[in-house]
């Protein structure tokens, strides 16, 4: 080095006061002074000192993530995902395959590598349905991983149904065939494609919406989005409903209760002939089965109805309070069967009402299952579903010998005040309670005590209720979006909504304010009793 020093401080010396005109003379000279000024530096051409590099310092950031158009023809812009710590996350918003996605990334590692496969920037494709990890790795055996969370369109499964020649869901008497198949995305499986037939479905939610509610029938029995494997589906439009969450809910309080079977539901994305329809709840229909009502052959499925709402071959009969439909077994009027199933409910009945119908013996004990008629009972109070109170959707069953039971829950899209022509709107004031038969109940002092000790049960878990609203909506979030981009249902009136809000996020505030109030009118209501 001191030799090094010599040099070059003998040549800013000789050369230095004239540094300035030394520039402005012919390049020659200047040339002449730079390289003499290199060599100096580096011992002269012959010095003994070899050119030394420093080594490259690797790190461990991964300091940008995107997916390009112009690497990637299946997407219509650039996608560039946000980092949070160490994972980075974004949305493909049109429905685009992300199974052979090449990324582009920036790092300054000596390599990285996925499931131990190196990496090449703006060149190697991976499959980004589920979340995968990016390691970024430096030579001396430093590390850092990162997860690459990409949802595809609303991170909800995509259901497509095909009709034959693309023929029209217009009726609900009539089928058309078809075959429909799930890109199910995380945590379900895809099916390719099965043989089905597709019809409408509902009452005031086929003849009044534009997005229509349907049923499914498949050719044979199969697992659909993780439920338990059967022949027929129901696509719940909620269009009522702008949550999307009111018979979620309730079905959530169904599960945690002791009615012996509540139907499963998953939300899903919908298309129909290649075509955006919306976004479904997809559940299980109420209807004797192995997986649903567990009647096996010889039990009865119930539903208190009004005639107008019948199907030409509804079977049914009447009590001195309510018309019945016998939804399971299919029967012929003057049967054994049909005759046992209407003496039934009417014995039960006239005892309810008969004068000794506190008797444990004589009166309406004996007839009913205590435990389905109380929880029954309160989640349909709680919700304040407006068809329980004495219309339509009110389940019960039996096996023959057996205690009546009431349940399953169903059709909740109009409760939690979700109505604007009935006094269930208010989350104030008793409803289910003026059914006929419970306001007969509720003359039983028993019965009341009963329904004030098991209430303290669903009172106790409210928290749970609103954590499962938040984390639904949480995950309805873009679903919603699209959603409302299709039928355009957030900030207008939609009959029968009471009140209309600007965002979804308003409507889910409305619903969770609405079940809290009602939840503390209860609590304070029946202690009254």
């Amino acid at each position: 080095m001191q030799k090094t020093n010599s040099i070059t401080w003998y040549y800013i010396k000789q050369f230095g006061p004239s540094l300035r005109t030394a520039f402005r003379r012919p390049m020659p000279l200047l040339v002449w002074i730079v390289s003499a000024l290199l060599l100096s530096a580096c011992g002269g051409s012959g010095g003994d000192s070899p050119i030394e590099k420093s080594p490259v310092e690797h790190g461990t950031n991964l300091s940008q993530f995107s997916f390009l158009s112009a690497n990637n023809p299946v997407l219509s812009e650039d996608i560039y995902l946000n980092l949070d710590g160490y994972s980075y996350s974004g949305r493909v918003e049109n429905n685009a395959a992300v199974d052979n996605l090449i990324a582009t990334f920036t790092h300054d590692g000596a390599r990285v590598e996925v499931n131990g496969v190196l990496q090449t920037n703006a060149t190697t494709a991976n499959d980004f349905t589920n979340v995968i990890t990016y390691r970024v790795e430096t030579d001396d055996g430093q590390a850092q991983s990162y997860q690459i969370d990409l949802t595809k369109f609303t991170g909800l499964p995509i259901i497509y149904l095909n009709t034959d020649n693309n023929a029209a869901i217009d009726s609900k008497d009539d089928y058309v065939v078809g075959d429909v198949a799930i890109d199910a995305g995380r945590g379900f499986t895809d099916i390719a494609s099965l043989e089905m037939k597709i019809r409408g479905r509902g009452n005031s939610t086929w003849f009044t919406h534009p997005k229509k509610p349907f049923q499914m029938k498949l050719a044979d029995k199969h697992e659909f989005l993780g439920m338990p494997a059967d022949k027929k589906w129901l696509f719940i439009a909620e269009y009522s409903d702008k949550t999307l969450l009111r018979n979620t809910i309730a079905f959530e309080m169904g599960y945690i209760s002791s009615l012996d079977w509540t139907p499963k539901s998953e939300f899903g994305e919908v298309y129909i002939n290649q075509q955006y329809n919306g976004t479904y709840n997809i559940t299980q229909k109420v209807e004797e089965s192995d997986n649903r009502v567990a009647l096996g052959d010889t039990g009865y499925l119930f539903e208190i109805d009004q005639l107008e709402r019948l199907d030409p071959d509804d079977v049914y009969f009447y009590t001195n309070k309510f018309l019945i439909n016998i939804k399971e077994p299919e029967l012929e009027y003057g049967s054994s069967e049909f005759n046992y199933a209407e003496d039934l409910i009417n014995d039960f009945e006239t005892a309810l009402f008969r004068s000794s119908f506190k008797d444990t013996v004589s009166g309406y004990g004996p007839y009913i299952d205590f435990d389905s008629f109380i929880d029954w009972y309160l989640i349909s109070e709680i919700t304040k579903n407006v068809d329980s109170k004495f219309f339509s959707s009110i389940y019960l069953n039996v096996m023959p010998g057996g205690k009546i039971k009431m349940g399953p829950l169903w059709d909740f899209d109009l409760a939690f005040g979700n109505v604007d022509y009935a006094d269930s709107r208010y989350s104030e004031g008793w409803w289910i309670k003026e059914n006929p038969w419970y306001a007969r109940l509720f003359q039983d002092p028993a019965f009341v005590s009963k329904v004030q000790a098991r209430f303290s049960y669903f009172f106790n878990n409210q928290n749970v209720i609103i954590d499962k609203i938040e984390q639904h909506a949480q995950r309805l979030d873009w679903a919603q979006q699209e959603n409302d981009n299709k039928w355009q249902t957030i900030g207008i009136y939609v009959w029968p909504n009471p009140v209309v809000f600007d965002t979804y996020a308003q409507e889910v505030d409305h619903l969770k304010s609405w079940y809290i109030k009602r939840m503390n009118w209860l609590d304070e209501a029946l202690n009254k009793l």
